[in-house]
């Protein structure tokens, strides 16, 4: 303990003889807190008239692994990133009013994986690790437990209430996440038929992407990679056509692209590859879009060639505009994908990057939208083995070291650090010193307690951000199937409408005819 405290001692010493300021010199001031508290105060003070307008928008923002602390971390990189030590910095998600929790598990897991959180948060009901878009009464990878067990999403229920539908995600369209909102299967990995055992093909079962089409046929708008499933086998990818990897795989010789184009040709349909293409469009006059950039996952951000695959944000703004030309709504599913993948590999600044430019859209679609009448929730599936401390100075690079050696090696640490995963490394017989590498290198690997080839989910509960209307009833801590609930009652769709037609139900707020009283009443005021 005496070692560890000279230690810290030390190390707050020469981070002092620098001579930089570890915060502004106002934060010195008591007034500058108080000042900032009290106008805090009067802003959730307003939160007292409560939104209670129908929901003509929804939009879901899914951050795949993105606990608590990889928000926390995120904030402290933009800041970081706009110059600023970054612990003050908000996210676009921290602007929010209302924040609550929901709770993870899956109905068989302790520790959720990503596609039965996605059953719960876009159906409603939790299920099986493993399973999309089937109640918990399917069983992983039996084929025969499917029929009868399906469970529809909010895409879906949106869909049927008339309004215009998305997907937009960073990873395959047919991933876990995305899958949720359109398919029925008892695995999330048959992505093609190719990845399905031959007696569940044979039982009837269908694979996601031939259910991305098959399904809900009219998807307005689908913006991902996974262009590899869609293909017969070994057809040659447009983009890396010398790459044997990138190949279509599909082994019923189905070309789902050129059926979907197809189908579209007289609907004002477009199918794009590329960022050129996509942002050549002109969203006034494009009801279907489907672009597939990549052949598998898209690239992390960091890596993204910039001109030939969008990014989240750019898919966003084009996804959004599109869907805003249907006058009775729409629901968006956005999902941060990357984010996951980042931790999985260990690769702490990937998923941070990707969290930052998901936040990034977010901040898009508050401009593109209205809280009036579009109620946007911003959660995760899950969180990571993820997390940062040491006793860090106000400042440090979230990708830093702590100020102090441990007491037990006396060698040096990151202040991120994982429970597990690829970054456990021993060199002669004891732990890596890190200040022989490049610890901020894009692709560094931080160290982790427990050597795994891949580092794994937590088990912690996970934020969820709400704001529009009826985002009041997002309080306190919650089972994560409660969220598309709330989202369907907010815009009176699926099984939630009955609030909507019921005069003197207490929700007279939601209907329409409020927007026009309110209208009228701001032009009389203005006028007089």
């Amino acid at each position: 303990m005496k070692v560890t405290a000279v230690l810290i001692i030390c190390s707050c010493l020469f981070s002092g003889s620098t001579g930089k300021p570890r915060f502004p010199d106002q934060e010195k001031d008591p007034k500058f807190w108080n000042v900032w508290a009290q106008r805090t105060l009067k802003n959730a003070l307003t939160l007292q008239n409560l939104n209670k307008n129908q929901a003509k928008n929804l939009i879901l923002f899914l951050g795949d692994g993105m606990g608590v602390p990889t928000v926390t971390a995120a904030r402290i990189l933009k800041g970081q990133l706009n110059g600023q030590n970054g612990e003050e910095t908000q996210l676009e998600m921290d602007k929010f009013p209302f924040v609550s929790l929901a709770k993870t598990y899956n109905t068989d897991s302790q520790v959720p994986d990503s596609a039965g959180t996605a059953t719960a948060y876009l159906c409603g009901v939790k299920a099986n690790e493993g399973t999309v878009g089937v109640s918990a009464a399917a069983v992983r990878s039996q084929c025969n437990t499917t029929e009868g067990n399906e469970v529809t999403s909010i895409l879906r229920w949106a869909k049927d209430a008339g309004k215009s539908v998305g997907i937009v995600t960073t990873t395959r369209v047919n991933h876990a996440t995305p899958s949720a909102a359109y398919a029925h299967s008892v695995d999330r990995d048959w992505y093609s038929d190719n990845e399905m055992p031959p007696e569940a093909v044979q039982a009837g079962c269908r694979d996601i992407a031939r259910q991305l089409f098959e399904n809900i046929p009219d998807i307005d708008v689908i913006l991902g990679g996974g262009r590899k499933y869609m293909f017969p086998k070994n057809t040659s990818d447009v983009e890396y056509p010398n790459i044997t990897k990138h190949s279509g795989t599909r082994k019923d010789g189905r070309n789902l692209v050129q059926d979907w184009i197809t189908r579209m040709k007289d609907k004002k349909g477009h199918y794009v590859w590329n960022k050129t293409q996509l942002l050549s469009l002109n969203p006034n006059n494009v009801n279907y879009l489907l672009g597939l950039f990549e052949p598998g996952d898209l690239p992390y951000d960091l890596e993204r060639n910039s001109e030939m695959d969008p990014s989240l944000t750019e898919m966003v703004d084009v996804a959004i505009k599109i869907l805003k030309n249907n006058p009775s709504g729409f629901f968006l599913l956005v999902e941060g994908g990357r984010i996951d993948h980042g931790h999985h590999e260990g690769k702490a600044k990937q998923a941070l990057h990707e969290a930052v430019e998901m936040d990034r859209a977010i901040g898009l679609a508050g401009l593109l939208t209205s809280i009036y009448d579009t109620m946007t929730i911003v959660t995760a599936d899950h969180s990571h083995m993820f997390n940062f401390g040491g006793y860090t100075v106000r400042g440090n690079t979230i990708f830093g070291l702590a100020p102090m050696l441990s007491d037990i090696d006396q060698k040096p640490f990151t202040s991120i650090l994982y429970g597990n995963g690829p970054g456990y490394k021993i060199v002669n017989s004891a732990r890596e010193n890190v200040s022989s590498i490049d610890y901020q290198e894009n692709n560094y690997q931080a160290q982790a307690a427990v050597p795994l080839s891949m580092e794994t989910h937590g088990g912690e509960d996970v934020a969820v951000f709400a704001k529009g209307p009826l985002a009041h009833l997002l309080h306190g801590v919650h089972e994560q199937n409660y969220i598309p609930h709330v989202m369907a009652y907010a815009a009176c769709i699926g099984q939630n409408r009955e609030h909507c037609m019921t005069a003197g139900s207490g929700t007279d707020g939601l209907r329409p005819v409020l927007f026009s009283i309110v209208a009228l009443l701001t032009v009389t005021r203005i006028l007089c």
